[in-house]
């Protein structure tokens, strides 16, 4: 076959070689329907690219790691972004590279075109991909089409493109891409076309802006919307936008520019081009016997068709819920530049306004029906942030994946997570807790007489010099950080031993501090390789995009600290009535939920009722004595492991210890310091723990299934980063039970 069709060569016996979207434009042109010339590079290009490179091996090791359907979201996108790299790292064969340059040239020369996904399945009757593979604007020069027909091959193996598949339980082994190199067409108007709407069958909806049509559909541009009557075509609804940007082409790729204002008093279409883009769409639900979900650009050669698909509904399950909310947060640079305007300017000071004002709120002087009162009101601010966080502060963390996509598109590095090397030494605040513990830690290194007091349990009220300064110290750490007892940031005193903060000072100031490696690292000669990849008119972009991937670094450690301080005062109020029910004799109440106390606060004759879990582990036998996850930090390390199941565990860790949990989360890092390395059961690189891990230089893996059942404490284990492998060395020996 050949590697390079015209469309008038695709015929619809070819939907396994050019996919669903190549069989769809040659459909159109034979109907005398306008769409952009276009060349079709089939399946077979992409095959012999694999089978050149050993990728298709790789590719099953890399989604091999763990069972594929238990993989979590950010493990797909670890998954995804370390075989996309794997892509950029090979080369095209010349016998490949060879005939698709000639095909390339003698077509386009240097013709700006569109390199667009046509992958087979896409765009079916049954499935859509609309949105998941990449698609590349602006690309002129056949090497340079080349690159990007190569970056939508990696785009197969993209985590949403891995999570659609594995939700329609389509075979990942046999996904092959096909692509579609389609002349630019320069529309002044541009939008999409349901002839029958994914939410009502009597309607048709028609959207459309000013500009490319990449604005709508990345949502970096607000869409005019129309409703229509499918049956008779009369407009029953127009919804205006806000018409202050349009996407246009740069010198290479696209640009947003501001909207001229005559432009931004009109909607993009008058009635009657309303009218000619619904007849339209009518006439390709006839053509393909489905109703069409249509992209089209009107410029000065009147109306064209850049791609028709069949409109596909899902069933609305909870997955499918779920799978929609992840893909929402692939959010564009500008999108990202407003949420953080937002983020930083509005939410987080509101959010901090909110925990001070809490924290003036006594609770002890309240009576019980006031108290109880006080708890409602402060789960429900305490809810309101938690929606906030996963409406605002999640899709934020976008930032950090899209800069990596950048920084490994123009830099090829070996490790695919280099780029975060850009990121860490970010001012952190759970970083700025652990310098004010390794403060303390010091003063007792360097006082024998504090050490001592400390370990015999004195009191050092009325102490004078270098130890009132110690006592003032932490008196100052509890009111910023709290004790360490309780699992979240600013609160005390919790289930935990009192003298949390204590055991982990003592046990910090027994070794040399750990310095924080990113701060060593030569930052600047890093940050000037990665603009030194840009032309001079990308470079602003490319600073302003590293500076918007630190911010979103930055944020995926604060957002938590900033939470739990709210958290903490509902806790505050929350221990305030478990005193009290205790005082009356109240049995269990530090098992009790928050509405449970609010109900005993209320009712003098309340019992509580406390589900126990009296099943332990104990007489379960693991065997295996190796699990693989997701490398998350360079680095191999052995040590005794920790497992820590509650916040309370965590001040028994030792300095050396591996630490094993569920999840790191910030307000458990005081203890990484001390750690050899990190290994968690939740996955992804920009999970918490990981980039804790790699603030200090640890190694990390996550995502490793039942790590907390697998490995016991005291067992000694190897963590390889690398590899993301983790080796139980030598068993711990079990207690000895038997009796004299």
């Amino acid at each position: 076959m050949k590697l390079a069709l015209s469309l008038s060569k695709v015929t619809s016996q070819d939907q396994s070689d050019c996919g669903g979207k190549c069989l769809a434009l040659a459909a159109m042109q034979s109907q005398g329907i306008p769409v952009p010339e276009t060349l079709c590079v089939p399946t077979e290009a992409y095959r012999r690219f694999l089978g050149a490179n050993g990728l298709d091996e790789r590719i099953l090791i890399e989604l091999g790691r763990k069972d594929f359907d238990e993989m979590r979201w950010e493990e797909l996108w670890d998954a995804g972004l370390r075989i996309r790299n794997m892509f950029l790292k090979s080369e095209i064969p010349d016998d490949l590279k060879r005939p698709l340059l000639e095909a390339l040239e003698a077509r386009f020369g240097q013709q700006s075109v569109v390199v667009r996904s046509s992958a087979p399945g896409e765009d079916s009757d049954a499935v859509s991909f609309a949105g998941l593979h990449d698609s590349f604007v602006n690309v002129s020069g056949s090497q340079s089409i080349l690159k990007h027909i190569r970056l939508v091959w990696a785009s197969l193996w993209s985590d949403a493109a891995l999570l659609y598949r594995r939700d329609l339980h389509l075979n990942v082994a046999e996904s092959a891409m096909a692509v579609a190199v389609q002349a630019l067409a320069r529309g002044d108007r541009s939008g999409v076309a349901f002839s029958r709407s994914p939410s009502d069958a009597s309607q048709a909806v028609i959207e459309s802006v000013y500009g490319l049509n990449q604005g709508l559909v990345d949502g970096s541009v607000e869409p005019d919307r129309w409703i229509l009557d499918r049956a008779s075509g009369e407009v029953l609804q127009h919804v205006a936008a806000e018409r202050d940007v349009r996407l246009v082409p740069g010198k290479a790729g696209i640009r947003l520019e501001s909207l001229p204002e005559h432009l931004s008093k009109q909607p993009p279409l008058a009635a009657e081009e309303v009218a000619q883009v619904f007849e339209l769409a009518r006439r390709l639900e006839a053509l393909f016997g489905r109703p069409q979900d249509i992209e089209w650009t009107w410029g000065s050669e009147g109306l064209t068709v850049l791609q028709s698909r069949p409109v596909t509904t899902t069933a609305g399950t909870e997955r499918d819920a779920g799978r929609r909310w992840y893909l929402s947060l692939r959010r564009s640079f500008e999108n990202l530049q407003s949420l953080r305007a937002k983020i930083e300017d509005e939410l987080i000071p509101s959010m901090v306004k909110s925990a001070d004002a809490l924290a003036l709120r006594p609770t002890d002087l309240l009576a019980d029906e006031e108290l109880a009162a006080e708890i409602e009101y402060r789960r429900e601010v305490y809810d309101r942030w938690v929606d906030v966080y996963w409406e605002e502060f999640i899709p934020f963390a976008h930032g950090i994946r899209l800069f990596g996509q950048v920084y490994n598109d123009a830099l090829r590095p070996d490790d695919p997570y280099a780029f975060m090397d850009l990121l860490t030494g970010t001012s952190m605040a759970s970083l700025a807790r652990n310098r004010a513990l390794e403060q303390m830690a010091a003063q007792i290194r360097e006082n024998r007489a504090l050490r001592n007091a400390l370990e015999s349990g004195e009191s050092l009220i009325g102490s004078e010099g270098t130890t009132q300064r110690f006592v003032e110290d932490v008196k100052d750490f509890v009111e910023r950080f709290g004790d360490l007892s309780c699992p979240m940031t600013g609160s005390g005193q919790c289930a935990g031993p009192p003298d949390a903060l204590i055991r982990i000072l003592l046990e910090m100031a027994e070794h040399p501090p750990r310095h924080i490696e990113s701060e060593h690292r030569d930052s600047a000669a890093l940050e000037q390789e990665y603009l030194s990849q840009f032309a001079p008119d990308e470079k602003d972009r490319a600073v302003e995009l590293l500076d918007l991937a630190r911010a979103s670094y930055r944020l995926r450690d604060d957002d938590n600290i900033f939470l739990g301080r709210i958290e903490a005062q509902l806790m505050v109020a929350v221990e305030e009535g478990r005193r009290r029910l205790s005082e009356r004799g109240t049995e269990g109440v530090v098992d009790l939920s928050d509405k449970q106390v609010v109900l005993g606060l209320r009712c003098p004759d309340f019992v509580p009722t406390v589900s126990r879990d009296e099943q332990t582990a104990e007489g379960v036998t693991v065997r295996a004595r190796q699990a693989v996850g997701q490398p998350a930090g360079p680095g191999v390390a052995n040590g005794p492991a920790r497992v820590i199941i509650s916040h309370t565990d965590l001040a028994a860790f030792r300095h050396g210890e591996v630490l094993i949990c569920d999840a790191v989360d910030p307000n458990m890092t005081f203890v990484v310091p001390l750690a050899a390395a990190v290994v968690e059961r939740r996955g992804g690189m920009l999970i918490h723990g990981a980039i804790i891990a790699r603030e200090y230089g640890l190694p990390c893996v996550t995502g490793v299934p039942a790590a907390t059942e697998l490995i016991r404490t005291g067992d000694s284990v190897t963590v390889d980063g690398y590899l993301g492998v983790v080796t139980i060395v030598e068993r711990a020996k079990p207690p000895d039970l038997s009796h004299d």
